[in-house]
């Protein structure tokens, strides 16, 4: 009879703490749109997979009142489950308890969970739906941030760190996902900020809502501080799926294969890119006529369009794909594409996933608002990243590569293991018009007529410069390729250094230009 009255005692304790923070306040989450900390950890996981710990844990708090206060949970789910028959570990912010506020045992969850995923070697997912720091705990509540953060950092290359923004994330808080490898979004619900829109009106006297501030497409377009943007939570959930299926639970092991597919046949690349050079055409194609069944996986799709970004397969294997988007500013790079190029690029390296670049641009984007913005320092990240990287790197030229940018997009230079380029490559230090104006700058002017003079020299420069051949005689480009080749050609590269093995020189670790 004993253990039977502690089994029933045990299930009345666990129904009162699974309450979270009382029917009033989870109606209070329904009514803002929001499904309730549990809802969404089931909701990512496999179904009846999740194993939560520290049920029971309640924070120690004796000020302000806190003594009286009894906070289920301290305001924070974790626990392990899986994905797709694969283990994760997972926290989860419970917003109808005290407004899912972090004090020094609700940090402590989050930490032990960490550690947990960095030890096992798995995922962490966290979910944040927080109103800030503990204000009655004080300083308790910066220790417990700090010791995040630092996690944060210490699993930084080793495990993936997604980070899902379902509420408020304000404060030092939000410092936390920018430590992560990604950070989802969803539209009317994801709001983060360093200091609110009251502060703000304090502070400069400037009025601005939340959403203006810091909400989800402010995140996914302006700041690139999100990766993935959704419409709705469960847009979301399928989003964290998906990424997951392209990624290594660790970095010691490759990313899970699948079977091999060709791509689709209403994707043939001699019809993607126009023959005039000047024309725009979205590289997503390109990239969906040589990937596995067309599938590929943007990331940061709204934020610095002029690159573009994600994951794909070929031959079942994930691949890294970073390319350039004449669609939009003729795929030149800058400040903010470089940054989100450089990351990306990194991530693949630690993660041992090999890296496609495709290129197609004129250069580093010119202005005087970029060079006060840092274009040298920005830049100089793509530089470092493509140098840093030991993974499978191969590059295919497909039209322009001019200048720093040529360099820039991981060319033989900076050690690609593989270069190719179709005939309609155009390899120079500026563009054929450009060129001409200051190589035969007197001949022009002394002409009688100047413009035709002008075309003459620009055809010159071109028949000289201006084509793959130049560059293929010196070996910076292993062989010219024909458009339908690619695929092929890709596949064979990756083949060939599945077991590459680059060694670098013995050091803590480099400076890369943050």
């Amino acid at each position: 009879m004993s253990l039977k009255r502690n089994i029933l005692d045990l299930r009345k304790r666990k129904e009162k703490v699974l309450q979270g923070g009382g029917e009033k306040a989870i109606q209070k989450q329904v009514a803002m749109g929001k499904l309730t900390a549990r809802e969404r950890v089931t909701s990512i996981l496999d179904e009846d997979s999740f194993h939560e710990y520290d049920l029971f844990v309640e924070h120690e708090a004796r000020d302000f009142g806190m003594e009286k206060k009894q906070l289920h949970g301290d305001g924070v789910i974790i626990g392990t489950g899986t994905i797709y028959g694969e283990p994760v570990c997972i926290f989860a912010q419970d917003f109808t308890v005290a407004g899912g506020s972090l004090g020094l045992m609700h940090a402590r969850k989050i930490t032990k969970i960490m550690d947990h995923a960095l030890k096992m070697r798995v995922p962490l997912i966290g979910i944040n739906d927080s109103g800030g720091a503990r204000i009655q705990e004080g300083v308790n509540s910066l220790a417990g941030y700090g010791e995040i953060f630092f996690r944060n950092t210490l699993a930084s290359g080793v495990i993936p760190q997604l980070s899902v923004i379902l509420g408020p994330c304000a404060g030092g808080a939000v410092y936390s996902p920018a430590l992560t490898d990604f950070v989802f979004v969803v539209e009317n619900i994801s709001k983060m900020f360093i200091t609110g829109p009251e502060v703000i009106k304090t502070v400069l006297g400037e009025e601005i809502s939340m959403e203006e501030l810091g909400g989800a497409r402010v995140h996914s377009e302006i700041t690139g501080n999100a990766h993935f943007y959704a419409q709705s939570e469960y847009e979301c959930f399928e989003q964290i799926k998906k990424l997951l299926t392209f990624i290594p639970w660790h970095n010691g092991k490759k990313a899970k294969a699948f079977p091999p597919k060709p791509p689709k046949p209403e994707f043939k690349i001699e019809e993607i890119v126009p023959a005039d050079p000047t024309q725009p055409y979205d590289i997503r194609n390109v990239i969906k006529a040589i990937s596995d069944d067309s599938d590929f996986f943007e990331i940061m799709e709204n934020f610095a369009k002029n690159i573009v970004i994600g994951f794909g397969r070929m031959n079942g294997e994930t691949v890294g794909f970073v390319a350039n988007q004449p669609m939009v500013l003729a795929g030149v790079l800058d400040c903010d594409s470089s940054d989100k190029a450089a990351r990306f690029i990194r991530y693949c390296d630690s993660f041992n996933i090999p890296i496609v670049t495709l290129e197609d641009m004129p250069g580093y984007l010119p202005g005087v608002d970029q060079e006060h913005m840092g274009v040298i320092r920005h830049g100089a990240k793509i530089l470092y990243a493509y140098s840093e990287a030991t993974v499978p790197k191969i590059t295919v030229i497909i039209r322009k590569a001019y200048g720093g940018g040529y360099i820039a997009m991981n060319s033989r230079h900076m050690k690609a293991d593989f270069m190719f380029a179709w005939p309609t490559a155009e390899i120079a230090v500026m563009g054929p018009e450009g060129a001409a104006n200051i190589i035969f700058r007197k001949e022009i002017m002394a002409a009688e007529d100047p413009d035709a003079m002008r075309k003459e020299k620009v055809a010159e420069y071109k028949e000289k410069f201006a084509n793959p051949y130049v560059a293929a005689a010196k070996g910076y480009i292993d062989t010219v390729i024909e458009p339908e080749e690619t695929r092929n050609m890709l596949l064979h590269s990756i083949e060939v250094s599945n077991h590459k093995v680059d060694r670098r020189p013995q050091k803590k670790h480099g400076i890369p230009p943050f």
